[in-house]
């Protein structure tokens, strides 16, 4: 396929904000493009080069974007970042700078290709040879192609589309309808990798979609928790059940093989560097050539046992003075599930073999050890576990149903967390994504910005409903930082997967994950979280942010709509008890 020709899809999913309108548009496109191109197609309107997993990013700030963007046209840079300033927006740049007509000439597999070259290049002179290779790129293509270039480089592709909207496109290419998502679900639920997905689909079809199974090096997307509010309603859903303590930490997937260990974030990104100390503690005591298992790393006091909280543990977060680090503030790594182990795949199994099977794996050392668990049908044995975690400054507990296989990618009943937090009335924290901001008003006029608008996850429509005008919780110099966050990622219009009643003075693409603590949940006329025909919606009272940016979270990582409604039901029954 010309790359030409990929642009003009771009186009026509940029020009419409309807759902159905999109999805058919990518299923057209996805019957059009060929099986060699179908992976970097899909790659591409993700707005990444490859899975993030891979680790691959172009590594290009605006800066050197505009420099590649001069080069390429042949104009002087402070021109360039005139324009820029005014336009706000790389790709309408270099689409107006440059005069020649559209080329057509390149492919997707090349444009892909080329990218990939910049992305790779690394050591003394890699800037350069950045900036060179996008400059030679952007000077080969046409205008257009050359605007969706520039703005897919600097992250600002914003064609509005979620992985879900690609699952029921690829099916609909198939299938001609929705019916092939659940087996395409599976598949990338196993594997965490769109692209590969929608080759072998291309390839081997249903059939080979079907075969998918769990492969070392490819992390599997994590189960989630629902959430109860007492010991007693956790026992009525769920029986005699396993209880874990639950740990805030980082959460890591494992991948061994032989001596060679991956680590994967909560959201698969790939962790290993920062964590040498439970590489090494992997290869000592796992007692298997190969195996993905889960747990929760936090950093400990070695000389009391003692873990520490969260705001020590985040400290090991970091690309420099990694061993410095690791020697301050060790981590211990508390396992609590397998999921493959020797050429068995353990997902489907009941939750009592595979934890049977991790206990027998993991051998006794400093830096694995496995989470403290108890199995029970006792609501008050519960009641009692769960207290003494929050004594040890923990938070909480998990249970999990002793028959339940891992759900990979999902969020069910098969675990529910019990929090410190919602043992009163609303003060557990919510995730929220940014997707817009209002001007600042009286001391914060001079700061440009105000308040937030947030929202929260839709899974069924794969759209962000808004829930929370945020005013408060964040610092002068905060307020400052975040603005430029998000006038980096701003958009002319509503984004596409938004759907909002308010309109922010400013709209962004949801992109930044903030959490917010409020004073209950309300019905709202203005807010479309859990809006239905002429019933209200949902909202946040007297929201405040808590900490900072929630790097390790995607915006579809949010609280879904359907957590707000329970959570709702919950702040409900716990009024009336009281």
């Amino acid at each position: 396929m010309r790359f030409a020709t990929l642009v003009e899809y771009f186009e026509r999913l940029e020009g419409t904000t309807k759902r159905l309108e999109m999805f058919d548009i990518l299923s057209e496109l996805f019957r059009e493009v060929g099986a060699e191109e179908i992976a970097p197609v899909v790659y591409l309107l993700e707005e990444q080069l490859a899975p993030p997993f891979r680790g691959i990013e172009i590594g290009m700030a605006e800066k050197l974007v505009l420099r590649a963007i001069a080069k390429a046209t042949g104009v002087d840079e402070s021109r360039v970042l005139t324009l820029y300033k005014k336009l706000g927006d790389p790709g309408l740049v270099v689409e107006r700078l440059k005069e020649a007509p559209a080329r057509g000439k390149l492919t997707v597999a090349s444009v892909y290709a080329r990218l990939m070259e910049i992305a790779e290049q690394s050591g003394e002179g890699s800037v350069e040879r950045k900036v060179q290779g996008l400059s030679e790129l952007l000077a080969e293509v046409g205008p257009k192609e050359a605007r969706y270039i520039a703005r897919f480089v600097m992250g600002r592709l914003r064609l509005g589309i979620g992985d879900p909207t690609i699952l029921d496109a690829l099916s609909k290419a198939g299938a001609g309808d929705r019916s092939w998502r659940p087996d395409l679900e599976r598949a990338y639920n196993l594997c965490s990798d769109l692209g590969l997905v929608a080759r072998t689909l291309r390839e081997r079809g249903l059939e080979g979609i079907r075969a998918f199974r769990v492969r070392v090096g490819h992390p599997i997307r994590m189960a989630l928790a629902e959430r109860l509010p007492t010991a007693e309603e956790i026992i009525r859903r769920l029986g005699r059940c396993a209880v874990e303590v639950k740990i805030d930490g980082f959460r890591c997937q494992v991948h061994k093989q032989g001596d060679a260990v991956e680590i994967f974030s909560r959201n698969l990104e790939r962790t290993t560097p920062m964590f040498p100390d439970i590489v090494e503690g992997v290869r000592r005591q796992v007692a298997a050539r190969e195996a993905i298992f889960e747990g929760e790393a936090v950093a400990v006091n070695e000389e009391t046992g003692e873990i520490y909280p969260f705001q020590v543990t985040v400290q090991r977060k970091r690309k420099h003075g990694i061993e410095e680090m690791a020697r301050e503030y060790p981590l211990v790594l508390y396992a609590f599930d397998l999921l493959y182990c020797d050429g068995a795949d353990y997902t489907p199994e009941p939750y009592e073999k595979r934890r049977r099977m991790l206990e027998r794996m993991i051998r006794p050392g400093e830096r694995l050890k496995l989470a403290e668990m108890i199995v029970t049908e006792d609501p008050k044995a519960v009641e009692r576990f769960f207290a003494h975690s929050i004594e040890r400054g923990l938070e909480g507990i998990v249970a999990k149903r002793l028959d339940a296989p891992y759900q990979a990618g999902a969020r069910g009943f098969h675990w529910i967390k019990l929090k410190r937090s919602y043992k009163g009335e609303l003060s557990d924290t919510i995730d929220v994504v940014l997707v817009g901001y209002f001007h600042g008003r009286g001391s914060r006029a001079r700061f440009g910005i105000g308040a937030l608008l947030g929202a929260v996850y839709d899974e069924q429509s794969d759209t962000f409903k808004t829930i929370a005008k945020i005013g408060s919780g964040l610092s002068e110099e905060e307020w400052v930082r975040i603005r430029e966050l998000l006038d980096g990622c701003r958009m002319a219009h509503r984004p596409a997967r938004v759907d909002s009643l308010i309109e922010p003075d400013v709209w962004v693409e949801p992109r930044y994950v903030v959490t917010v603590l409020a004073d209950e949940i309300t019905k709202s006329p203005v807010h479309t979280c859990g809006k239905r025909d002429d019933e209200p919606g949902y909202a946040l009272r007297f929201p405040r942010v808590v900490g900072w940016i929630r790097e390790d979270k995607r915006p579809e990582d949010t609280n879904t709509v359907r957590e707000i409604l329970q959570m709702y039901e919950m702040q409900k029954k716990v009024k009336l008890a009281g």
